[in-house]
Order: C-alpha cells, then sequence, then structure tokens
C-alpha cells in the first residue's frame, strides 16, 4: 500500500471503532481496565508469532494489538482524557526529542550512545531527582524480561562488565556461592545471583536470554508431545515406562525432528 492507502484503512479503522463502540453491546460495556487483561494476552502471541517466524500471524496479531491501542484512545476521546491523534502526536514528539542525532545537531558514534543519549534524555524528561534510572522498568515484566532491562539501563549510565568474559567469572563466582549455601533460603538467594549474573553474561554475548529460553521451551514442548505420540503409537502411556524407555523416546524425538 501506498501512503494514502493506509491513510484511508487507518481511518477505515477508526470509523469500525466508532461503530463498535455505539452499537455493539460488548464494546460499548468495556473499560480499560476490562481489556488490560486482553491486552497482555494479545501481546504473548505476538511473541509466539515471532518466535515461529510466522508472517501471517505477525500480521494478525499486530492488527489485534492496533485495535486495543484504538480501542483505548476511543475510550478516553469519550471520557475527555485525549484521542488517539494526541497518542501520536506524543509519541512522535518523544520520537523526535530522543534522536537529537537526526532532528537536531547532536553526533553519535555508534548504537551505544544512541541508547546513551535516550536514556539521559528520559531522566531529564521527568524533571525529578527522585526518578532513577531503573524507575522506567515496568513491575510487571517477568523476571528475566526485568533482569535484563535494568542491566541494560545501567549499562547507559556506565555500570557495566567491559566484557562478556569478565560477567563469566561473576556467573562461575555465583554458581560456588549456590553449591556453598547451607539451607533452602540461602540456596534461593545464591540462585537467583546465579541467574542474575547469567542473564548479565547472554546480554554482553549478543543473546536474549528470554527469547533464548522461550526457543528452549517451545523445542522440549515438541519433543516431549513426540515422545506421547511414540508411546501412543505402541499402546502405551509415558507413566507406564521406566527412566531409560523415557530416554530412548527422548533421542528418538530428537532425531525425528531434526528431519
Amino acid at each position: 500500500m501506498n501512503r494514502g492507502e493506509i491513510l484511508e484503512q487507518f481511518s477505515k479503522l477508526l470509523d469500525v471503532m466508532n461503530d463498535l463502540r455505539e452499537k455493539c453491546p460488548w464494546d460499548k460495556k468495556q473499560t480499560w481496565e476490562s481489556i488490560r487483561t486482553l491486552s497482555l494476552e494479545e501481546v504473548h502471541e505476538l511473541s509466539d508469532a515471532i518466535l515461529e517466524n510466522n508472517p501471517t500471524e505477525v500480521k494478525k496479531e499486530l492488527g489485534d494489538i492496533l485495535l486495543h491501542i484504538v480501542f483505548y484512545s476511543k475510550i478516553a476521546s469519550e471520557e475527555g482524557f485525549f484521542d488517539v491523534g494526541d497518542v501520536c502526536m506524543t509519541l512522535i514528539e518523544k520520537l523526535i526529542r530522543r534522536h537529537p542525532h537526526i532532528y537536531g545537531n547532536v553526533s553519535v558514534s555508534g548504537e551505544e550512545e544512541v541508547l546513551q543519549n535516550w536514556e539521559q534524555i528520559k531522566l531529564q524528561e521527568k524533571g525529578n531527582k527522585k526518578n532513577g534510572v531503573l524507575d522506567g522498568v515496568p513491575k510487571g515484566l517477568n523476571s528475566m524480561v526485568k533482569a535484563f532491562r535494568m542491566q541494560e539501563k545501567a549499562s547507559q549510565v556506565g555500570f557495566d562488565w567491559n566484557s562478556a568474559d569478565l560477567a563469566y567469572e561473576k556467573v562461575e563466582e555465583e554458581w560456588e556461592e549456590f553449591k556453598e549455601a547451607k539451607n533452602q533460603l540461602e540456596q534461593e538467594e545464591e540462585f537467583g545471583d546465579y541467574l542474575f549474573a547469567l542473564v548479565n553474561y547472554a546480554r554482553l554475548s549478543g543473546i536474549n536470554p528470554d527469547t533464548a529460553l522461550e526457543r528452549c521451551n517451545i523445542k522440549f514442548k515438541q519433543r516431549f508431545e513426540n515422545m506421547e505420540r511414540q508411546a501412543e503409537s505402541n499402546g502405551q502411556g509415558l507413566k507406564d515406562l521406566n527412566l531409560e524407555q523415557l530416554e530412548e523416546l527422548w533421542q528418538n524425538a530428537k532425531k525425528n525432528l531434526s528431519k
């Protein structure tokens, strides 16, 4: 689509949203709070589609998220708070403000300085000394993503390892401390330190640990389900097999799914 066609489709979307809000019993009842959890679900579905490298599903899930953005904005406009145009304007202003190397006279040497400028400008925008570097990390993020984002933000003010190798030394140190823990409470604390250090090492190695773990989850699920199908084809259930038999099915599953 060209720019004019895109704008036309967006205008139609706003018209449809107006119709739904006026005429549909379900849409008329919704509030920010009632669709919040649905929005979270849509974001996870987008994540799944991305990891599956499925462009058709990515397009579909992006549409669902766009619907929610328009929905929130429509509700806000009814309350006199703001409308979708205000949302766009606020975003545009922020992007221009946080990219002075594009829209101003700031020079940067690469990606790292862009990120540092972004964080510094973000702190300046808050205009409150009580707001710290890590305040922008949402409390609701899952623990691994939260650790990654906190480490990223700390890095932008210079608090970071100089290399992935140094970060890995910390991983080994934390693992030794975990093994020396005396009780379950200490083990939990030291294991948390170990995971945090491992996330740090992954980040400095150019690996997104959350993506890596989710790909591992997907792979495990596929292999385990293949094991179930193997057992079922022999008239058995996995619970009927011993560990040696289960390991044989696992190795078969790895071979089956690598073809």
